[in-house]
């Protein structure tokens, strides 16, 4: 029997700000590695059929993650994340954005904030994240290249990962 997990997923115009609260079925401390261990986030940190690859990964105040989301005909497209905060098991924020393969930010796609709150929901993890952008226009160009749909599928990678293991 398959559990139904939260998952909403509110775009605020006048904010320029997505709130995704998803719901996951693990302990907090794991659901936390799999958004933090670069060994945990290249198996599940894609849309199917794509796959993660990292090329570097220093999970610090000051670090960042510099990864590939890979097609299976081998191409490759590049992010960036750079971790601003870090309270363990409880939240991290961060800038992420597109990049080239040398983790150069490309300035001509959205850039935004991510702040990512991890809390304990029963026997499962609620994880809250508010993504913002600079702009409604910026917003709006992530939505119409299909972010909801690409995160749904990711996340659902991740409930696939957290069944191997819980």
């Amino acid at each position: 029997m398959k559990t139904e997990l939260q998952f909403d997923f509110v775009v605020d115009q006048e904010k320029s700000t997505i709130t995704i609260k998803r719901e996951f079925a693990g302990k907090r401390q794991l659901v936390w590695d799999c958004h933090t261990k670069s060994e945990l986030l290249d198996r599940w940190f894609a849309p199917k059929p794509l796959t993660t690859k990292t090329k570097s990964m220093d999970f610090r105040e000051g670090g960042h993650w510099h990864y590939a989301m890979v097609e299976p005909n081998g191409q490759e497209y590049w992010g960036r994340v750079d971790y601003l905060t870090i309270q363990p098991i409880d939240n991290y924020t961060s800038f992420d954005g597109f990049s080239d393969a040398t983790g150069a930010v490309n300035p001509a796609l959205p850039r935004a904030k991510w702040n990512v709150t991890f809390s304990d929901a029963k026997e499962h993890t609620l994880v809250e994240t508010v993504v913002a952008y600079a702009s409604p226009e910026a917003l709006r160009q992530v939505i119409n290249m299909g972010l909801k749909e690409g995160l749904a599928s990711t996340l659902e990678r991740l409930d696939e990962l957290l069944l191997v293991l819980n």
